[in-house]
């Protein structure tokens, strides 16, 4: 759960306690003890004739933050300022928050703490440092000798290995290396292990000299193509400054 009020232009999710005539009064869900309005302005493009043909009492909503005034405890809200891919996102990204902070109870009951200890000791910082406490749980589960803690990090690795499935992506690409130096067998292979070294994500597959496929497995697209191109540079940076030949191709007909 967020503590104060959220900030303007943040997308919120909502329950609706009650659908009035000139608007929509909605419980904040991720902030306790708060609520927002949705003037019949921004229920939905165009006329409204009826505000509960948009809004239903009880019913789940995704609204963008118009403006807060923390001094009076008013967040006014917005539902037709929201697309459907936005709805999508912001409804699985709180899902996913809502059951961190069920796994991270299950943390604290493990190693005999109160969740409030637990967030001061290393929750906080994790949500820091990975944006979210989910980020947080599903890093774990996928790289967990990335952290770095004391005693409840063996409760994390473990809750969080139990409960996370980790949606992998996987791309791929070629290498040409070649080299006639007399060790030229040498250092292609040193060349591959370049690309290789420190990417355990990173695979090289002999196809068929002087060709290589890389395989390269990351949590999403954008960090996969990264790591593609960075253990690609590496071998073939290492194979020219040894007198050889290297190149990169994305992808390769009937390979």
């Amino acid at each position: 759960m967020k503590k104060g009020f959220p900030e303007k232009n943040e997308l919120v999710v909502g329950t609706v306690i009650k659908a009035k005539g000139f608007g929509v009064f909605v419980k904040l869900e991720e902030y306790p003890g708060k609520e927002g309005f949705i003037h019949i302005k921004e229920v939905a493009s165009g006329w409204v004739k009826n505000v509960r043909n948009h809004a239903k009492e009880n019913q789940r909503l995704v609204c963008k933050v118009m403006e807060v005034d923390p001094s009076k405890g008013h967040v006014d809200l917005s539902l037709k300022r929201v697309n459907e891919h936005q709805k999508k996102e912001k409804i699985a990204r709180w899902k996913n928050e809502q059951k961190a902070e069920r796994l991270f109870e299950m943390v604290s009951k493990e190693i005999g703490k109160s969740t409030e200890e637990c967030y001061e000791e290393f929750g906080n910082e994790l949500i820091r440092k990975y944006e979210s406490l989910y980020g947080a749980f599903e890093e774990c589960a996928y790289d967990p000798s990335a952290f770095k803690g004391g005693k409840w990090l063996e409760s994390f690795i473990k809750v969080a290995k139990e409960n996370i499935s980790i949606p992998l992506v996987k791309v791929k690409g070629y290498l040409k290396i070649s080299s006639t130096a007399p060790n030229g067998v040498k250092l292609i292979k040193e060349a591959l292990e370049k690309a290789e070294e420190n990417h355990g994500e990173v695979e090289i597959h002999y196809v068929g000299a002087p060709l290589y496929r890389i395989d390269v497995t990351a949590l999403d697209y954008k960090t996969a193509e990264e790591k593609l191109k960075e253990a690609s540079e590496k071998a073939i940076n290492f194979i020219k400054n040894k007198g050889g030949n290297g190149e990169f191709e994305r992808d390769l007909k009937n390979k």
